[in-house]
């Protein structure tokens, strides 16, 4: 029997690519609302209801909302706002971190946002505790349990998306302005992500978080500077080993890249296809003092509907990349 399937908010950018992207998937029934219904709460709450799993691809207080109607329900929800990214009870949808078990026993889960998903993926790893043997070449501090980057470091995050990770009405300014070349925000330090920044990497405080918009329809690049006095152990060059140890077993949706050759540039296009992979990057200088982690993968893949579309495989019990773009 088929996966009763609805999409609430299927006219946004996520949700309309969500919707397209699982038409012609046997496993699932599309509950599709009409125009008129779309907004019409007692059709919504029947639509919830009936469901086996909800993606939720609405504004923050509209997904609140839809979870307060889906309440004596047995549906399962994918969140896809930042909603309850730090909400008790929510699991967060991050397998390569969180772990896939999780996400497949979790009822309700939610799915990254796409600046998270590039910073989680480059410094989670880093600032997890891990056990050190007590020799003087490895362990600095008290005790053998570690991480290698201090979690309280003043990290700083550098990131560019494409203009679709703003919505409908970015896009239209775009459209509606060629001449922006370069848009920088979030200027008040407060943007939304960074509550989910800072638990899932364990910090001590938030990043200082400097976003920015090309205009490119999608591609995301998320830049961390880490010099050598961020590293509570190991060297600069064990950065690389650790990431390639959190990544070595989840392969092919986040990758490594390799180290033998450093990249002269990394680019973003502007007619990129829709990709849901991510690519690390480990940049470190010739003398060791310093690195950049560098993540670049698509807003809009594995930044928005493609992680929707690889939580929905895991907690359905389906292969994990079915109908993922890689």
């Amino acid at each position: 029997m088929a996966i009763r399937l609805f999409i609430d908010g299927a006219a946004g950018t996520t949700g309309i690519e969500i919707r397209e992207r699982l038409q012609g998937r046997s496993e699932f029934e599309l509950l599709v609302l009409d125009n008129a219904q779309r907004k019409d709460e007692a059709a919504r709450r029947d639509a919830l209801h009936a469901a086996d799993i909800a993606i939720l691809c609405l504004p923050d207080e509209a997904a609140k909302a839809a979870v307060t109607l889906a309440e004596g329900s047995r549906t399962r929800i994918i969140d896809a706002s930042s909603a309850h990214r730090v909400a008790e009870g929510w699991t967060y949808g991050f397998p390569e971190l969180i772990g896939r078990e999780a996400i497949a026993n979790a009822r309700f889960v939610s799915n990254p946002g796409c600046y998270p998903t590039g910073f989680l993926a480059l410094v989670a790893p880093l600032t997890r505790e891990i056990q050190w043997l007590p020799t003087p070449s490895n362990l600095r501090g008290n005790g053998p349990f570690r991480s290698y980057l201090k979690p309280d470091w003043p990290f700083t995050v550098n990131a560019v998306s494409g203009f679709s990770g703003g919505g409908n009405a970015l896009i239209e300014r775009f459209d509606r302005d060629p001449d922006i070349a370069f848009r920088t925000y979030g200027l008040g330090l407060d943007h939304k992500h960074l509550p989910e920044m800072q638990r899932y990497a364990r910090l001590s405080c938030a990043p200082v978080f400097s976003p920015s918009v090309v205009p490119a329809h999608r591609g995301m690049l998320v830049d961390v500077p880490v010099p050598a006095a961020a590293l509570n152990a190991g060297d600069i060059r064990s950065l690389y080993h650790q990431l390639e140890d959190q990544y070595g077993e989840f392969g092919p949706v986040v990758t490594l890249a390799d180290t033998e050759t450093t990249p002269s540039e990394l680019l973003l296009r502007r007619d990129a296809e829709l990709w849901d992979g991510l690519e690390v990057f480990v940049l470190t200088s010739a003398d060791g003092t310093q690195a950049r982690l560098i993540a670049r993968f698509d807003n809009l893949g594995k930044g928005a509907s493609g992680a929707a579309i690889q939580n929905l495989n895991i907690m359905c019990g389906l292969p994990e990349t079915t109908g993922l773009r890689l």
